[in-house]
């Protein structure tokens, strides 16, 4: 006959798992109390080893029979191996033995969250709500729930309840800037974390949000005096640094910016966006040789961001170096295709290079990627009329107005065409259209035809609107 032990709860959860370890070697049958057994689940869990923890619950429910505990165990471990059914079967039998545990609601609530079957996933929430003493992460959910429905309002609701029953909580603060950001609704975010900071003024994790509210508010200053505090309470959180160089690159401080960014290099290992903000800040600060060796740092850690090798393209292309810059645009391009800056300066170094048709292509796509993008409408404009298509190039303006109509610039371009082709009435149509929109502006028909400032029928117009 096999010989039983029993092993009690007095025991440190270290001997227990080795305990339980050496049944498995002899092919015994020891005898565990509930809470030992809880401890070996759990050391698995953390151990990261699901199947094991979930033949440590076979184990248990033989033993334990009618301890809840273990089917609501064996329901998180079949969630997580995927097994839904298994894992609804499991809380259905926890469900019979002890109905007022929340823990079977709540992962009842995840099972059907993960199934996009929010009402469902709802009810259960609701339900575990009702029962559980600590309610922040159930108000949680509830909110996730609101969220994946789209109903943002619903989830900031959830999200402050679940605040007021948890200060702490931070994944609760962050997901309610995420839900302020997703309705642009940014005024209110600022006013929620300044409340929340007059009762939580060491929450490093609310100044941080409070800097990033304002940051996109565009109010910069008061973003770097909040990134300041969180950095303050917690001077090792490497995001507020960044955050901080962002915010002073707005402000056009590159070289600040560049001592905040490699603060960050302090508290966690450099990485290939850092590096690459970094080439950025010397670019602008037209040190090409400095901001070409961090945006190649950036690349060589992460060959895949866009954004470096177009830097380097860039750099190149300020000391007049059109070919070689031209071959880092394209390795953009190929990671991001529908970047309309990239296209944009590949139309530009083509154009310098003196490669037209390939110029030309490239502005048509900028405009069709971003029609919004004034200057690539001149510059598109502009080779057509050094090429003396003028008919194009008045095409090419008439849709450049379609798509922004309130940009004087374009106004007085067309003039200039009009006058070259000679449709001196329709000229003087879009002159009067472009001096309504913005007379200051009259200078530029002038850059494009200097023989218009001895017509005096335009002269006579301009005054007119320039009194």
């Amino acid at each position: 006959m096999e010989e039983e032990f029993e092993f009690g709860f007095s025991e440190d959860p270290k001997f227990s798992v080795e305990r339980y370890e050496e049944m498995i070697r002899n092919h015994d049958q020891y005898f565990f109390d509930a809470q030992a057994f809880e401890n070996i689940i759990d050391y698995y869990i953390e151990k990261n080893d699901p199947p094991k923890a979930l033949q440590v619950v076979e184990y248990a429910r033989n033993q334990h029979p009618f301890a809840a505990v273990f089917l609501i165990k064996q329901a998180q471990l079949l969630v997580v191996t995927n097994r839904a059914s298994e894992a609804f079967a499991a809380l259905d039998k926890a469900a019979m033995l002890e109905a007022s545990d929340p823990d079977i609601y709540v992962i009842r609530g995840n099972l059907y969250e993960s199934m996009e079957r929010y009402t469902e996933a709802l009810e259960n929430y609701e339900k575990a709500l009702d029962m559980a003493e600590e309610t922040d992460e159930v108000l949680l959910h509830i909110a996730y729930v609101h969220q994946n429905m789209g109903d943002y309002e619903q989830a900031i609701a959830y999200l402050k309840r679940c605040l007021e029953q948890n200060m702490e909580n931070q994944d609760a603060l962050y997901e309610l800037a995420f839900c302020y950001d997703v309705l642009d609704n940014q005024e209110e975010s600022v006013q929620f974390y300044m409340q929340y900071i007059d009762n939580e003024p060491y929450s490093y994790a609310a100044w941080y949000n409070l800097g990033n509210a304002y940051t996109k508010l565009g109010l910069f200053e008061k973003a770097i005096d909040a990134y300041d505090y969180a950095i303050l309470i917690k001077d090792s959180f490497a995001s507020a640094y960044f955050n901080k160089g962002n915010a002073l690159v707005n402000l056009e401080k590159y070289a600040e910016a560049i001592e905040v960014y490699r603060q960050t290099f302090e508290y966690e290992q450099p990485n290939a966006d850092t590096y690459c903000a970094i080439g950025e800040c010397y670019e602008k600060l037209e040190q090409m040789d400095d901001a070409r060796a961090f945006y190649k740092k950036s690349v060589k850690m992460d060959s895949k961001l866009a954004d470096a090798w177009f830097g380097i393209g860039v750099t190149l292309d300020f000391e007049e170096r059109y070919f070689e810059a031209l071959h880092f645009y394209k390795k953009a391009l190929d990671l991001d295709i529908a970047n309309a800056d990239y296209w944009f300066a590949i139309a530009d170094a083509e154009y310098k290079l003196g490669r037209i048709a390939e110029a030309e292509e490239a502005y048509e796509k900028v405009v069709e990627l971003n029609p919004l993008d004034v200057d690539a409408w001149l510059d598109y404009s502009s080779i057509l009329y050094e090429q003396e298509k003028l008919i194009e190039a008045i095409e090419v303006m008439t849709q450049a107005i379609k798509n922004n109509p309130e940009a004087a610039e374009l106004y007085y371009r067309m003039v200039a065409y009009l006058f070259a082709k000679g449709d001196y009435n329709e000229a003087l149509n879009h002159l009067e259209m472009a001096l309504a929109s913005d007379p200051e502006k009259h200078y530029i028909l002038f850059d494009y035809l200097p023989q218009l400032q001895k017509n005096k029928v335009i002269i006579d117009i301009i005054n007119k609107y320039t009194r």
